[in-house]
């Protein structure tokens, strides 16, 4: 349900998390929650960070989710903490405008935590995972064309590239016609299908891993414009952090991590001269770096969670500079066919 224009926290989040959290408590510690605050979790879930925030500290959370399922699990939680807590069915890359319209200009923290769920994962009806047979979906919304319509319909050439660049894959051009000769045939309807499909043009991969991990990859980001809507929500924390708020990111493979890297260094770097001339900067920075460097999970929490091996969290402390636009090519976002799919030549 969308919080009304004015109403500070609307109705909320949550039911039992079968998504586990990663970095949890680094990422409280980066965003060090205080009582009265106010908090946005972009990328809501199962509610574990949220939780973990209100748990903190005597403060508000503004939770978004674009994904139906998880909105539609808020109610247990929405009990438990009140008004509090409010959740919102919406995009994060608009953030800003979701908590201005919940009546809130500037906010004390932002958390994301980017790319698909395991709850997502786990449930095959979705179309995420090429270990459950389902439909092939992938769209977190539930809106928009969907992993079929692309790979039905989205021209060989086009479609190579996308998961080169998303999947990085190699064989990208061996895949791309083996779905083209595939679906000359019949139309590739699940995931089950296009794996095997993918499977037969990459061949055994040597880390072990399931040849279609990456192309399955390329397709859920490319359905759900997933580095785009990063580079944007990044860009509408800036604009609603007001000084000293925190900003905490949560990613889990290399293009998102690239773009969420340029992001802040950009944003806090300063440009020195030598040793004999005054410090000189192009553009006062909008972000401190915090923590340093990018936070790993420890050996213990990727034991208990092997999902968490590949995450990193990067943070920022906002300062009282105006944000400023971005560059989506400076960022590592590519330039990629509309997501409107199109009839191959």
């Amino acid at each position: 349900m969308m919080a009304g224009r004015g109403t500070p926290l609307c109705e909320t989040a949550g039911g039992p998390a079968r998504h586990i959290p990663v970095l949890l408590n680094e990422v409280i510690e980066t965003l060090k929650p205080r009582d009265g605050g106010l908090y946005v979790d972009g990328t809501f879930g199962a509610g574990g960070y949220s939780r973990a925030i209100l748990d903190a500290a005597d403060c508000r959370v503004i939770a978004i989710d674009q994904d139906p399922t998880a909105i539609a699990g808020g109610a247990e939680m929405a009990a438990s903490y009140g008004d509090r807590l409010s959740l919102v069915k919406g995009r994060f890359s608009a953030l800003d405008t979701i908590s201005r319209d919940a009546g809130c200009d500037l906010v004390d923290g932002v958390t994301l935590d980017v790319g698909v769920s395991s709850m997502q994962l786990d449930q095959a009806g979705r179309g995420f995972s090429f270990q459950k047979d389902g439909p092939l979906d992938m769209r977190m919304s539930g809106e928009g064309p969907s992993a079929a319509d692309v790979v039905n319909t989205l021209g060989e050439g086009d479609l190579a590239r996308l998961i080169f660049v998303l999947g990085e894959e190699k064989k990208s051009r061996a895949v791309a016609r083996a779905i083209g000769r595939a679906r000359a045939d019949a139309e590739i309807a699940t995931t089950a299908a296009l794996a095997e499909i993918v499977a037969r043009a990459v061949g055994p991969r040597r880390d072990g891993k399931h040849p279609a991990t990456r192309t399955f990859q390329a397709l859920r980001i490319f359905v759900n414009g997933e580095l785009s809507e990063l580079a944007e929500g990044l860009a509408a924390a800036e604009r609603i952090l007001k000084a000293g708020g925190r900003l905490a990111v949560v990613s889990f493979h290399s293009l998102e991590d690239r773009i969420v890297k340029r992001f802040l260094a950009e944003r806090a770097k300063t440009v020195r001269g030598s040793r004999h001339m005054p410090e000189v900067q192009t553009e006062a920075p909008t972000f401190t770096l915090v923590p340093r460097q990018a936070v790993s999970p420890s050996k213990p929490e990727t034991d208990a969670n092997p999902r968490a091996r590949s995450a990193r969290l990067r943070g920022g402390e906002r300062t009282n500079e105006p944000a400023r636009p971005i560059d989506l090519k400076a960022l590592g976002v590519p330039a990629l066919p509309d997501l409107e799919p199109r009839h191959p030549q």
